[in-house]
C-alpha cells in the first residue's frame, strides 16, 4: 500500500522555506536550495556569535589604548597599573569611560600611573 507523506513533510518543508524567505533567487523558492542556504546561514550564525565577542574586545582595547596614549601612557602599562592597584574594571567599562567620560578616564590614569612608578 502506498503511503503519502502528507502534512508532516509539508510542514517540514514549509518551515525551511519560511526561514529562507528573503534569500536571493531560488534560495527562497526551491526546497533543496533553501536547505543548503539555511545550513550555510546557521553555520555563519554560530561562527559569528563567537567572533562578535572577539571583535568587541578588540574594539574596546583600541579605544582604551587611544585614550591612554592621549594621557601619556600605553594600553599595556595602564592595564598593568590597574591590576597592581587592584582596580577591577573590565575593558568594556574602561572603553565606555574613554569615549563618554574622558575627564574621569584621565583622573583614573593620573591616580594609577604615578603609583606605578
Amino acid at each position: 500500500m502506498r503511503v503519502k507523506r502528507g502534512f508532516k513533510a509539508r510542514r517540514r518543508r514549509k518551515k525551511v522555506l519560511e526561514r529562507a524567505s528573503g534569500y536571493y533567487s531560488s534560495g527562497s523558492r526551491c526546497y533543496i536550495t533553501a536547505v543548503e542556504r539555511n545550513d550555510r546561514a546557521l553555520n555563519f550564525q554560530y561562527r559569528d556569535r563567537k567572533q562578535r565577542k572577539r571583535q568587541f574586545r578588540q574594539l574596546w582595547i583600541q579605544r582604551i589604548n587611544a585614550a591612554a596614549r592621549m594621557n601619556g601612557t600605553s594600553y599595556s602599562r595602564l592595564m598593568h597599573a590597574l591590576s597592581e592597584n587592584n582596580i577591577e574594571l573590565d575593558r568594556k567599562v574602561l572603553a565606555d569611560m574613554a569615549v563618554f567620560d574622558a575627564k574621569g578616564f584621565t583622573q583614573l590614569v593620573q591616580k594609577v600611573i604615578p603609583a606605578q612608578g
